[in-house]
């Protein structure tokens, strides 16, 4: 039987229903195992290689995902772990222009040492000749400027130049887009964002259907040891159930903050795809499930941006994005080449009509 999300999200890794156990098992803190004195180990002989509550997480989002999934620290450490893992000298990798500034700094840096080319592309297109590339890496929607991409006619062309697909579902979730549904070959996303979504962990995780891609990343992770504890994959996988009640209200609390935005002569350059005037409109209704909480504007200048926030009661300033608490950054301090009153505004669970009433007098006080 094929079950909705909200369902999904709720029974997503838990065990077999057992009399007298909990739903969902609590943390295994251990790091070594019993082993059999003769055979030696067992299901577990090492947490860094084999540990009960990563694996339950695990299971949890590769059902979300529709593949197998493999958890990492953090988000940084899946892109990069999935980078050096299926690339090599030689290689060439093509790299989202507007997406998360980091992975073009690792890419300049870590990357060109090691002999691997990069070239960038903006995730709205045009695209460059994909042939000689081995792995395209698309994140859609692009943070912080939530263009879209079309997976599927992307992976298209990936394929049919020899190469890779990997997508980055941060800001989307997959209750919002299944990029291997689609054609992608892997997926990498931060679980820090909005599938934990209550800020007190970090956490990243690549997804595939392929067994052979995924244990190339897997044996990455075994040998240099970035996975995340068993606290935290347990906080993470409790947290996936609340995900589709959590992201229902962050879509809605950005659909009418874009609108009292966008209908606001002192705001410039409002974005959410969700928006019928938005550039990236149609590719995400066709594509995406549900229109993530994130969305972008511009205040004009650095100085009003910080006003806006002083101004503001239930708009936490802080970085990040997709958790209960609605937060705003200017993105220029953190090294994003976006402009120096560009806005990424991230929507909380807030009632909707206190967080309008709240950027309304923020922003009318900050004018």
């Amino acid at each position: 039987m094929t079950y909705a999300d909200g369902t999904r999200s709720v029974h997503a890794g838990l065990p077999e229903p057992q009399v007298g156990q909990p739903f969902l098992p609590g943390p295994v803190f251990a790091a070594p195992y019993h082993l059999d004195p003769v055979t030696g180990p067992g299901d577990h002989g090492y947490a860094r290689t084999e540990q009960p509550t990563r694996e339950a997480l695990e299971a949890a989002i590769g059902e979300l995902e529709g593949g197998s999934a493999l958890a990492f620290a953090s988000g940084q450490a899946a892109i990069t772990a999935m980078l050096l893992s299926l690339v090599k000298t030689g290689d060439t990798v093509a790299l989202p222009g507007d997406g998360y500034f980091p992975v073009r700094a690792f890419a300049r840096g870590a990357l060109a040492d090691l002999g691997v080319a990069g070239v960038l592309m903006p995730t709205a297109g045009p695209y460059p000749d994909l042939t000689g590339l081995r792995l395209v890496l698309l994140e859609t929607p692009a943070n912080p400027g939530l263009d879209v991409a079309d997976i599927a006619a992307l992976a298209e062309a990936a394929h049919a130049a020899g190469a890779l697909l990997a997508v980055d579902n941060t800001a989307a979730t997959p209750l919002g887009q299944n990029p291997l549904a689609l054609g992608a070959d892997l997926v990498v996303a931060s679980g820090t964002k909005a599938l934990t979504g209550h800020s007190d962990l970090l956490l990243g995780y690549v997804a595939a259907r392929d067994p052979a891609l995924l244990e190339k990343v897997e044996t990455w992770r075994k040998l240099t040891g970035g996975v995340p504890g068993a606290f935290d994959c347990w906080l993470a996988h409790r947290s996936i159930a609340t995900m589709d009640l959590r992201l229902a209200r962050q879509s809605q609390n950005a659909a009418a903050v874009a609108e009292l935005l966008a209908g606001r002569p002192d705001v410039t350059g409002v974005r959410w795809p969700g928006l019928k005037t938005d550039p990236s409109y149609a590719i995400a209704s066709k594509q995406m499930r549900r229109i993530p909480g994130i969305v972008s504007f511009d205040l004009g200048s650095a100085d009003r941006v910080a006003r806006f926030l002083e101004a503001a009661k239930l708009v936490f300033a802080a970085t990040s994005f997709g958790g209960v608490h609605t937060t705003a950054d200017r993105r220029a301090q953190f090294g994003d080449d976006t402009a120096p009153g560009f806005v990424r505004f991230s929507c909380g669970i807030e009632d909707t009509d206190d967080l309008v009433a709240d950027v309304t007098q923020a922003l009318d006080a900050s004018a």
